[in-house]
């Protein structure tokens, strides 16, 4: 090569590199500056679940279709979360007990769910930044400390109702102690671990397959039960004893926290991000569009389950006289029975496996978001996973090995109350980021949006401000 040669293949070289580092810096996002925002006390760093950040590319050009599909998966990854073995034993509870009445419950809290979760991608979008990564760079140390120690507590809660679940799944169907059955699910680090080196899609294509097995689980179920579906339909309807009535109201804040959970708020603002979508404003509004879409079909879909859940319970259980069945075990032995169908308690059984299954991994994620974003820790991904599902194994394994079988459900409502009693430390920072114009620039929330989170965010605080005084009063 003569040197006039070498001198042109070193100019387009730097071309090349001129045009790849914008898009690689894209990628990183490290030390990137924030766009023009002021209101933020530090500034952007590394990205949100850097090694699956904008690792799913969105078409240029084409129809919006196809654009759309791009942006399906990260709902349903949220969704898994609104339906896992801690909502199952609140709803199993609430609708042996009361029947139909809680379904007014999972609709409000699923309208809640949807609201919040848009302004989730909305701040994702907007700023670049996770929930976590926002309130440690919104908030001084004083601050983002305690709310960081408030989220571990939550994905605890969450670990240990999902763990148990997926435990109890195993032991119905093939017969595994529950102390065992906990410790297998600590392979999901290892899966998650996997599928994320094959491609993030993959592991949303795993996820959405067994939300397909869950659902014709439950519509098998359902079909079966036949209920009265008059009475499912007033069951919609809100009445003043879910209030009133401590012992309604406590199952109802075990199904709201079992579907408006804390950890889901962290993992949608990061998995978001998972999308290559742009950095100008007309290419993030189309995504925070079809991210909106993506998230509000996929928390539909999340009703149909967790009202199917209440409603075979109703139907099985509260119509037939018994309004005590809250241990999941007891679920699966009565099914057979009272619908008359051998195949009853195994659908059931599959179902919730599945279930714990998703959430299981959904958790893990949801944990390693809150780790990186608020301590901004990196450390490599299998240590992260293996430390974020061993908090949970822990306090799960100890519980499987004092309580047993018995007392598991209690222990799976206590989990969901405790979310709830977590979520305001989640849902009034997202608020506050989401309403400023300065963290959010020309994305910042509309004002009627803004009026309606207030509105929720005020009405979880105040179920939880009763739920306290009721339980010191002893009502």
């Amino acid at each position: 090569m003569t040197a006039s040669q070498r001198s042109r293949a070193v100019r387009r070289c730097c071309k090349s590199f001129a045009i790849a580092g914008p898009e690689r810096a894209l990628d990183t996002r490290t030390n990137d500056p924030d766009d023009g925002l002021t209101g933020w006390r530090h500034p952007r760093r590394d990205a949100p679940l850097a090694d699956v950040y904008r690792s799913v590319s969105v078409p240029r050009g084409g129809s919006n279709l196809r654009k759309l599909a791009a942006f399906l998966g990260p709902g349903y990854l949220v969704a898994v979360g609104y339906m896992d073995p801690g909502n199952w034993a609140t709803s199993i509870a609430g609708g042996s007990r009361f029947g139909y009445t809680l379904l007014a419950v999972a609709l409000v809290s699923n309208v809640m769910a949807i609201v919040l979760q848009a302004l989730c991608a909305r701040l994702a979008i907007a700023s670049g930044r996770d929930l976590a990564q926002a309130c440690r760079d919104a908030f001084p140390k004083a601050v983002a400390y305690p709310l960081w120690l408030m989220a571990e507590l939550a994905i605890v809660a969450t670990d240990l109702a999902e763990v148990i679940g997926t435990a109890v799944g195993l032991n119905l169907l093939f017969g595994l102690p529950l102390e065992i059955g906990v410790l297998v699910t600590a392979l999901d680090v290892f899966l998650i671990l996997y599928l994320q080196k094959l491609g993030f899609r993959y592991l949303e294509v795993m996820i959405v397959t067994l939300l397909g097995v869950i659902a014709l689980c439950f519509g098998a179920q359902i079909v079966l039960a036949d209920p009265e579906w008059g009475a499912v339909l007033r069951g919609f309807a809100p009445t003043t004893e879910i209030v009133t009535n401590p012992e309604m109201l406590y199952l109802a804040l075990g199904i709201l926290g079992a579907t408006v959970m804390p950890h889901n708020l962290y993992l949608h603002s990061a998995i978001v991000q998972t999308r290559a979508y742009g950095s100008t404003i007309p290419e993030k509004r189309q995504a925070l569009t079809f991210a909106t879409i993506d998230s509000t079909v996929a928390l539909m879909f999340a009703l149909l389950i967790n009202a199917a859940i209440l409603i075979l319970a109703a139907a099985a259980f509260h119509a037939t006289g018994r309004k005590e069945v809250a241990e999941l075990g007891d679920a699966y032995n009565l099914l057979s029975p009272l619908l008359g169908a051998a195949i009853a308690p195994t659908l059931f059984g599959i179902a919730l496996l599945c279930c714990g299954l998703n959430s299981t991994v959904t958790a893990t994620l949801a944990g390693q978001a809150v780790m990186e974003g608020f301590l901004d820790i990196r450390l490599p991904p299998w240590l992260r996973r293996l430390i974020t599902r061993m908090v949970a194994i822990v306090p799960a394994a100890a519980v499987t090995i004092w309580y047993g079988d018995s007392g598991t459900a209690r222990l799976l409502i206590l989990s969901q109350v405790v979310l709830s009693l977590q979520l305001s430390f989640a849902v009034v920072p997202l608020v506050m980021f989401t309403a400023s114009r300065a963290k959010m620039g020309p994305l910042v929330a509309p004002a009627w949006l803004v009026a309606l989170a207030c509105l929720i965010a005020a009405a979880i605080v105040g179920l939880n401000v009763k739920l306290v005084a009721d339980f010191v009063l002893g009502a």
